[in-house]
């Protein structure tokens, strides 16, 4: 399944064909770039949804702004959009914002002095944070700017198959997945009666991003909303990491959960019961699954309503290429306004990230209801840490993950503290 976002792998390469910043207008090239106005040009994701949204806010910003046209692209082509992003970073020519930007990525990109931050503007901090709560101060940066808009999240939840849980004689419309026991017998049953070949089938592969679909979501979950890193210091070799790291090494090793590459979607293809996803998936699975959904699971069973996931987080990056910075922000904060946060909602199922979207969309969530548990969710999201070396970070966690709980093959307490070790350091350097 395709995902609405690429992952990040933060290599630079030089590319000479990239879509310069629009330039002109007051200041130009010569002005003060934070303060002038004139025509812009912005990237957005090749996800078909977001193309349609951002070509509709376009449309309705240029209907108003003679002087300060947009000019809209999917971002080009590349390994990664984080790939195509530094490159363009580095040639000076990256566009004025990008609606695809990473947190994973923005530490990287802040040093690669490509960033502005928002702060500077007079009214940036306070739009910034009344828009998106207390959950904005996660997207910080060391010196306390926000070099990123807190723009979208698609909360991490437990995806099951109806059917499939019909068909192994369990509650379809009430499954027992609160508890990690509760998970490990409902996933026993749906094996044992050859309704589905796995419980769960999370990709087993070795891509650092990986872990942000299996451990990080339940780990959020089980410590009640930390992140990796905090304070400088690796956290998961807590009591909650550790309980995490068990549950899902019970899974493979009583092959409940596949360990080997599946090329095609289990979940869609009925491979496996259950998925971990976000409101990303519902277009995928929309007439091919008799979906529910449900938060996913702790040891002891967290209250929905209490229960964090990993938001899974796109956010808006203002780079420092762009001449006329001043639309920019006004474009800005216009394309995250109320309404094109509606429209944002209706037009892709994501969740903007509003401090008030339930009451602001009650009647988007009364239409849509398999959506309200994500408006309620949304208020409960863990994002990666805002640090250097992110990607390093992850694959260090990812080799040991893969090793001590996919595979079983090495101690879990001794090889997550030596990564754990490892990953402090970098988050050090």
């Amino acid at each position: 399944m395709t995902r609405p976002w690429s992952i990040p792998v933060l290599a630079l390469v030089a590319v000479t064909a990239l879509s310069a910043c629009g330039s002109g207008g007051d200041g130009g090239s010569g002005g003060d770039a934070l303060t002038a106005t004139g025509p812009i040009t912005i990237w957005y994701s090749n996800n078909e949804q977001e193309v349609a949204w951002g070509e509709q806010a376009v449309a309705a910003w240029n209907a108003d702004h003679t002087d300060e046209q947009v000019t809209a692209e999917e971002i080009p082509a590349g390994k990664s959009s984080e790939e195509v992003i530094g490159a363009a970073i580095a040639a000076g020519n990256a566009p004025c914002l990008i609606y695809n930007t990473a947190p994973a990525a923005v530490a990287d990109f802040q040093v690669q002095g490509g960033l502005v931050d928002l702060t500077q503007f007079p009214d940036g901090k306070a739009y910034i944070e009344d828009r998106t709560g207390d959950g904005a101060q996660q997207f910080t940066s060391s010196d306390g700017g926000y070099y990123q808009l807190p723009w979208k999240a698609n909360p991490v939840v437990v995806f099951y198959n109806k059917d499939i849980f019909a068909a192994a004689g369990l509650d379809p419309e009430n499954p027992a997945l609160s508890t990690y026991d509760d998970v490990l017998a409902t996933a026993r049953t749906l094996v044992d009666s050859g309704a589905a070949q796995y419980a769960l089938y999370p990709a087993p592969s070795s891509e650092f991003y990986q872990s942000w679909f299996d451990f990080y979501p339940m780990y959020a979950a089980e410590s009640g909303g930390s992140q990796l890193i905090e304070d400088g210091k690796a956290t998961f070799t807590s009591d909650a990491g550790i309980a995490v790291m068990e549950f899902w090494q019970t899974l493979y090793s009583d092959k409940l959960a596949g360990q080997e590459p599946y090329t095609g979607d289990a979940f869609t293809d009925g491979v496996a019961a259950m998925a971990i996803a976000g409101p990303w998936a519902v277009a995928s699975y929309e007439g091919k699954v008799n979906w529910g959904t449900v938060p996913v699971p702790t040891s002891a069973g967290t209250s929905p309503e209490d229960t964090y996931t990993f938001d899974d987080a796109k956010n808006v990056g203002m780079y420092t290429s762009c001449e006329n910075q001043q639309t920019a922000w006004e474009f800005l904060k216009f394309s995250t306004s109320v309404e094109q946060d509606g429209t944002l909602l209706e037009m892709t199922g994501q969740i903007p990230l509003r401090a008030d979207i339930d009451t602001t969309y009650a009647d988007f969530f009364t239409a849509n209801p398999g959506y309200t548990a994500w408006a309620q969710q949304s208020q409960h999201t863990v994002a990666v840490p805002n640090t250097l070396n992110s990607t390093e970070i992850w694959q260090t966690f990812r080799d040991a993950w893969t090793e001590s709980v996919i595979f079983g093959s090495a101690d879990i307490t001794d090889t997550m503290g030596t990564a754990a070790d490892k990953i402090t350091s970098l988050a050090n350097e």
